[in-house]
C-alpha cells in the first residue's frame, strides 16, 4: 500500500489523495506506521553518507563523522522530523475548524506526513553527500511539498478550493516559522558544545 500511495503521489495527487482520505480512518495504526518508516530514509541515509562516503569541499581531505557522533544526529533527526509532522498535523487539525472542516487528528497527521513525502525521498541523497545535488534536490523537494499541500488541502478537508488556497497559504508559513526555530535550536546546541566529531581522512 505505501508504495502505491508514493507512486500515486508523484502521477496523479488528485486521485491519490482521495483515496487516502477514504482509507485513513479505517487502517490508522498501518498508515502511522508508514509514517515512521517513511521519516526513517533520510536519518539512515545520512547516517551512511557521513560515516562511510564522507565529503570534502574543494581540494580538501575527506571529512567523515565518527560512527557514534553520526548515530546521534541520525537519531535527533529522525524524532525532530516524527515531531515536526505531529506538530504540522495537530496545527492543520486545529485550523481546520477556521473553514468548517472536522477531520480527526490521525487524519492530519497522516495528510502532514505523506505531503512531506518529496522531503523524505531527497534524502536518499545523503548517501552521497555533494552541497550542489543536496542544494537542487532540496529546492525541487520543497516545491513538489508546496504543490502537494494546495492540492491535497481542499481534498483531504473537503473544502473549497478558494478556502484551501488560504489554509494551505497558513500551513506554509508556519512551516517556515518551524523549520527556522529548527535550525536556531540546531545552532544554539552546536554553540553549546554538543556538535558532531568529526574524523579527516587524509
Amino acid at each position: 500500500m505505501i508504495l502505491n500511495h508514493l507512486w500515486g503521489l508523484f502521477a496523479h495527487p488528485r486521485e491519490e489523495y482521495d483515496l487516502i482520505r477514504k482509507e485513513t480512518l479505517a487502517n490508522k495504526k498501518l498508515y502511522l506506521a508508514h509514517v515512521l518508516i517513511l521519516a526513517a530514509i533520510p536519518s539512515i541515509s545520512s547516517y551512511y553518507g557521513a560515516t562511510q562516503t564522507g565529503w570534502s569541499i574543494g581540494s580538501l581531505e575527506q571529512i567523515k563523522l565518527t560512527p557514534e557522533s553520526a548515530l546521534i544526529m541520525a537519531a535527533l533527526a529522525y524524532f525532530a522530523i516524527i515531531a515536526g509532522i505531529v506538530f504540522m498535523g495537530l496545527f492543520i487539525h486545529w485550523m481546520a475548524k477556521t473553514y468548517g472542516s472536522s477531520p480527526s487528528r490521525t487524519k492530519c497527521i497522516v495528510f502532514s506526513a505523506y505531503t512531506a513525502t518529496p522531503l523524505y525521498i531527497v534524502g536518499i541523497v545523503g548517501i552521497y553527500p555533494n552541497t550542489a545535488v543536496s542544494l537542487i534536490g532540496s529546492i525541487i523537494a520543497i516545491a513538489y511539498t508546496v504543490y502537494l499541500l494546495y492540492v491535497g488541502i481542499p481534498r483531504m478537508m473537503k473544502i473549497p478550493e478558494e478556502q484551501g488556497f488560504l489554509f494551505a497559504t497558513s500551513i506554509v508559513c508556519v512551516g517556515l516559522v518551524l523549520l527556522v526555530t529548527m535550525k536556531v535550536v540546531t545552532a544554539l546546541f552546536w554553540g553549546m558544545g554538543y556538535g558532531p566529531g568529526f574524523e579527516i581522512i587524509g
